[in-house]
């Protein structure tokens, strides 16, 4: 059964920094792609950042220079570290991670989320 369980959110101040991370109940390269998204209330879900199996990365234009995402492959962890945190970064975070175990069947996993505040 694939489970990914967050940890790491909190209350910041602005400026501040926070490192969530993304431990994987399964091989971290059995996910095409992982990464983290977000949703602020009334705010649709939006990606953050992903990592590709390959190692390539991708990044929301808003936290782009300010967070970063890596993998721990021994761990099946993936991380993200946020700097130069703003109030507009308040959200849900949810690890998200996508396999695939055909070329007609890919499924998505999302981890239960954790809260991140950023008071200004």
């Amino acid at each position: 059964q694939v489970q990914l369980v967050e940890s790491g959110g909190g209350l910041v101040q602005a400026g501040g920094s926070l490192r969530l991370s993304c431990a994987a109940s399964v091989n971290i390269f059995s996910f095409n792609n992982i990464g983290w998204y977000r949703q602020a209330p009334g705010n649709q879900r939006e990606l953050v950042a992903t990592i590709t199996r390959g190692g390539s990365t991708n990044y929301a234009e808003s936290v782009k220079g300010r967070f970063t995402i890596s993998r721990d492959n021994a761990k099946n962890t993936v991380w993200l570290q946020m700097n130069s945190l703003k109030p507009e970064d308040t959200a849900v975070y949810y690890c998200n991670g996508a396999i695939a175990y055909s070329s007609t069947d890919s499924r998505g996993f999302w981890g239960q989320g954790t809260q991140v505040t950023v008071s200004s």
